[in-house]
């Protein structure tokens, strides 16, 4: 087997991120994403490493049986987003199952192989579930016209503009189109990741399930020399570029921002338009980072509910962005707790109560839902932003004994005086440093609960924790994320004293 080779074969089964399985007639596995168990597809080998080889898709020759007729998306096969979206959601959810079940069943002690797999709960709404969308400019092809939308699968430049994507709503949908003939009328370029040069990045939209207040970003450079910046993205031929001089907008860029919250608020919306940003955004990597946010309009806030608490979001501030899902996801995590965290009268808990710690608390969402059953409950996140909007958010739920500290998990916990009785986990996708692990471990809590979005950094981080004497006691799934691979966990663990 050679790089460049063209295989073809049938996918045996999906291992979880979204990795294909080829058996090819010599009995090798070639891993090929972005497919479907039972598809035949073409793929050409691209990596060839240690025995094993990956090929990356070329076409699907044979759908699946397990697809039925479902035609998904229009931008399906284009953007690298919804790989599962021809499945019935039913078979979607049985495949996550069971990718999250093989992984733990790998890692999870011999003796303790008689812990509670609970399957998995689906999500409240199959399409339109999203609550942030970060949208990215470019080209489709090379000088081609604007485009706004997802990165085209397999490629880091091409954009596929995602006007009719199901995973979010119709206002992202109109908009996405009313930003997007805006700035193509006014002939605005796109921020070139090789040349460093154009002015529009990233626009980033969120919207509230609950209120159905919308907040939406527009993120650029402060390269404002537009004329400049127009001709200097278009074709080399000269008269190309003289016509893009003469139709490129030369006005300030206050008046060009002024001109799109104008078109964004004529507009209709089922939801109520919170909010209009502008943030200034010139570091090279392809990542959206506030280096200063003007509010163009309205605030730079919306609210959203959760289980009967209320929570101000900004911008950069993470929220799970399935807020149906979300209730769910945390509903479970209360249930796994249980009887560990006993309720009562103010008087008894604040007396016999429980103190908690919530480590990679975000906004704050779970610390507060813990705090009428806690003495006090103590939340840490790197995000300055985010500890701010948890606070906010505990005074706005009238909740005053949650305490939120900013700062890096693996500095912070050697500050804190209080000792926790019991730990809630919900790290990023990547999973917990080792050292701040081993510190979270010294503790020796009797219970911990793990909350993860990425089932293969879980899993790592279980091997360490059942060899400092944790079992797994139950494992629950829930789908945040229809159509697509990903999918979230919730583990709860016993100390053993082992």
């Amino acid at each position: 087997m050679k790089k460049g080779q063209i295989i073809e074969g049938v996918i045996e089964r999906v291992d979880f991120p979204n990795k294909g399985i080829i058996r090819t007639e010599d009995g090798r596995q070639v891993i090929v994403k972005n497919t479907i168990p039972g598809q035949k597809v073409s793929a050409s080998i691209n990596k060839i490493r240690k025995g094993k080889a990956e090929g990356r898709l070329l076409e699907v020759l044979e759908k699946s049986p397990l697809e039925g007729d479902k035609t998904g998306c229009v931008h399906a096969g284009e953007c690298g987003g919804c790989t599962y979206q021809t499945l019935p959601y039913d078979r979607q959810l049985e495949m996550k199952a069971e990718q999250v079940k093989k992984l733990m069943d790998d890692v999870i002690d011999q003796e303790n192989r008689d812990y509670q797999f609970l399957g998995i709960k689906e999500s409240p709404r199959q399409t339109g579930y999203r609550n942030k969308m970060e949208f990215s400019f470019g080209d489709e092809f090379k000088d081609g016209p604007l485009a706004l939308g997802m990165h085209k699968r397999g490629s880091f430049y091409d954009i596929v503009t995602v006007e009719n994507c199901q995973i979010v709503d119709e206002d992202f949908r109109k908009i996405l189109s009313v930003t997007l003939a805006y700035f193509r009328e006014k002939n605005i370029t796109y921020y070139h990741k090789l040349r460093h040069t154009g002015y529009l990045r990233h626009l980033l939209v969120r919207k509230a399930v609950k209120t159905g207040e919308i907040l939406v970003d527009l993120v650029t450079t402060t390269q404002t020399d537009f004329p400049g910046i127009a001709a200097a993205q278009m074709d080399e031929v000269e008269s190309t570029l003289n016509n893009a001089q003469e139709n490129a907008f030369a006005g300030t860029e206050e008046e060009l921002l002024e001109g799109w919250k104008a078109a964004l608020l004529a507009a209709d919306y089922k939801g109520i338009m919170t909010g209009i940003l502008h943030t200034r955004n010139d570091n090279v990597a392809d990542t959206v980072t506030n280096e200063g946010t003007d509010v163009l309009y309205g605030q730079d806030f919306f609210y959203e509910e959760l289980l009967g608490l209320r929570f101000k979001i900004t911008p950069f501030s993470f929220f799970q962005t399935n807020s149906l899902g979300a209730e769910v996801l945390y509903q479970t995590a209360r249930e796994f707790i249980g009887d560990a965290l006993p309720s009562g009268t103010d008087a008894d808990i604040a007396e016999h109560g429980k103190i908690v710690f919530d480590l990679y608390s975000g906004t704050g969402t779970i610390a507060q839902m813990l705090s009428p059953v806690a003495k006090k409950v103590i939340g840490v996140e790197i995000i300055e932003e985010a500890v701010e909007a948890a606070k906010e958010n505990a005074q706005l739920n009238g909740l005053h004994n949650c305490e939120f500290i900013a700062g890096d998990v693996l500095k912070v916990i050697d500050s804190i005086e209080e000792k926790p009785d019991y730990i809630v986990l919900d790290p990023p996708r990547d999973g917990i440093n080792p050292k701040a692990l081993e510190k979270i471990i010294r503790y020796n809590v009797p219970q911990m609960v793990y909350i993860s979005c990425k089932p293969t950094s879980l899993a790592r981080d279980l091997e360490v924790l059942q060899a400092r004497g944790y079992e797994v006691k139950k494992v629950c799934c829930v789908d945040m994320f229809p159509s697509t691979f990903h999918v979230e966990s919730v583990v709860l663990m016993q100390y053993c004293g082992k």
